[in-house]
């Protein structure tokens, strides 16, 4: 009975990754936007305003409310509170693999195109500025990297009387991959760079 039962709920749906739940998920759209009939893929610059990462480059999107019924719900409202797009105007192409920077992080990427005529303004609190850069481009562009090395830091309420080696115990730092793509006056980084990477290492 038990081995049934258990069987049952392994084969249910489980979540993405341990944590899921408890995570913090955002959700954001690439947006692809026909520019003199070529399509491009359409980036804001973050308000200078902004509390969190003012003047960063990324794609409209943001944290998942409690109110969406998914996370594509969520990249749908979050386009348009952002760019000022009509839902309508947005049509999904499809989902992309999540980001997943660490156990309390998760970002759910769908791609889309946007009828660019219908971004009759963006919202300034929140948007500096947008700009686009042909999908052709980005094909052939490679970009570079630089790494960045994140050591553990326990709290000083760590109980270390716990485990082996007490205090002396070694921690193991990681290291991340920081992408950058330069594209005229813009340097894309960060987030926003490794998800671009992978839609475009996607597409070709």
């Amino acid at each position: 009975m038990f081995l049934d039962k258990l069987k049952n709920e392994l084969n249910q749906n489980q979540p993405l990754f341990i944590g899921e739940e408890t995570a913090l998920r955002s959700a954001i759209m690439i947006p692809l936007v026909q520019v003199n009939e070529e399509w491009h893929v359409l980036f804001e610059v973050r308000s200078l305003t902004m509390r969190n990462q003012p003047g960063d480059i990324s794609f409209p999107g943001g944290r998942i409310d409690p109110t969406d019924a998914s996370p594509l719900d969520s990249a749908i409202r979050e386009a348009h509170e952002e760019l000022g797009v009509d839902p309508i105007y947005i049509n999904i192409l499809g989902q992309l693999s999540a980001y997943i920077p660490s156990s309390s992080f998760v970002v759910y990427p769908f791609v889309a195109t946007i009828d660019d005529h219908q971004i009759h303004s963006f919202n300034k609190q929140e948007v500096e500025e947008i700009f686009t850069i042909p999908v052709e481009w980005l094909l052939n562009y490679q970009p570079y990297m630089h790494t960045v090395s994140i050591q553990p830091m326990p709290l000083t309420d760590f109980p270390y009387e716990k485990i082996v080696n007490g205090d002396k115990y070694q921690w193991r730092s990681r290291v991340i991959e920081e992408w950058f793509y330069d594209y005229e006056k813009y340097t894309i980084w960060g987030l926003t760079a490794s998800i671009l990477k992978h839609f475009i290492e996607t597409i070709k």
